[in-house]
């Protein structure tokens, strides 16, 4: 399926080359009607406006395995390896629209993931409704501040429900990439995990669930009176939505999910076992000038700048890749023509990377 081209396949081609899932990685979830919206500008700004990629033919190997089994492909490798744009690389060749992305840091949780709720902007909204601001803006704000306390006291701030006859809880939901990415499509959404290894240390197993299930709930609307309540929310796609039955969010193929590590932790094995593993290697040669290309039409005018970056890290100094499209945009830009100065510009912009490395 998959060729590492980035050139997009016929869309009859590629549903007829779709590989079917495993038995034990076919989920329930009904497809919508439609397709996801694209972002041609985001991937062109990754990737660049012709055809490159930097992964081995083994690499590509293993990205179409994650793709036949269902399973997300844990990328591992260097700072500015490549590791992120491989999702954008995929969803432009098998054209399967906007990259959903999901950055993680230390205080990110399942949750952020799935969805947000607006319990505070909800309660506003109910205020509003039944109260003349005009004449009573003080007992509004009075209010939700009391309804503030009084949520977080009892620890169940996103049941807030200040009105029964209020607006619909379902208009203060927004689903994030991962509650996206499990609405139900007839072909998978590609959801990009960024550096994983940068989360707190429970997140990686508290998806084991969802990898397994490929559904997701949301409790807010799990409570609503009416259990069987089809209802309809924002998804993290801007101005799309997505209809959410029973609370439920249930994938009828399960996303391309690519998770993201620069290694600075380990995994539990419960969860490595779910993912195929990828260690990205260090672009070099032919890759990187195939990179250059990729950003600038042309590598021939920039092969003196290609062969000492290349030197530079020979020499131990670690190094992205773009500092190297730094360096050719400057180049470009006829910042480096002057001799005397071309130095101490490629010091400043090729600093290492090594963990204690001086500055130049």
């Amino acid at each position: 399926m998959f060729e590492g081209t980035g050139v997009p396949l016929d869309p009859a081609d590629r549903d007829a080359r779709w590989p079917e899932a495993p038995p034990w990685r076919r989920f329930l979830g009904v497809p919508s009607e439609g397709d996801p919206p694209d972002d041609e500008a985001e991937a062109t700004r990754r990737l660049g406006l012709a055809a490159a990629t930097l992964l081995e033919r083994s690499d590509i190997g293993l990205v179409n395995a994650a793709m036949h089994l269902r399973r997300p492909l844990l990328i591992t490798g260097k700072p500015g390896s490549g590791k992120s744009s491989l999702a954008y690389l995929i969803a432009r060749e098998l054209g399967l629209g906007r990259v959903l992305k999901w950055p993680v840091t230390s205080r990110t949780t399942l949750r952020d993931g799935v969805y947000e709720y607006d319990a505070i902007g909800r309660a506003q909204a109910a205020l509003n409704s039944r109260a003349n601001l005009a004449g009573h803006g003080g007992t509004v704000a009075k209010s939700i501040a009391r309804m503030r306390v009084d949520s977080r006291q009892s620890g169940r701030e996103s049941e807030m429900r200040p009105d029964p006859g209020g607006p619909p809880i379902s208009d203060f939901i927004r689903l994030g990439p991962l509650g996206t990415a499990m609405v139900a499509r007839r072909l998978p959404r590609v959801l990009l995990v960024d550096e994983l290894d940068k989360g707190d240390f429970d997140l990686p197993n508290d998806l084991l669930n969802v990898f397994e299930d490929g559904s997701v709930v949301i409790p807010e609307l799990v409570r609503l009176r009416a259990a069987s309540e089809s209802v309809t929310v924002l998804t993290d796609d801007p101005g799309h939505t997505a209809v959410v039955d029973s609370g439920v969010i249930r994938c009828a193929e399960f996303p391309i999910v690519i998770v993201t590590s620069n290694g600075e932790r380990e995994f539990s094995p419960a969860f490595l076992r779910r993912c195929v593993r990828l260690a990205v290697r260090e672009p070099a040669g032919d890759r990187l000038n195939a990179l250059v290309r990729a950003h600038f039409a042309s590598a021939e005018n920039f092969a003196d700048l290609v062969r000492r970056f290349e030197e530079q890290r020979d020499l131990g100094d670690e190094l992205a890749a773009d500092q190297l499209l730094n360096a050719v945009h400057l180049a470009k830009a006829g910042a480096l023509d002057d001799p005397q100065a071309v130095d101490d510009l490629l010091g400043a912009v090729w600093q290492s990377l090594s963990p204690g490395a001086r500055p130049r």
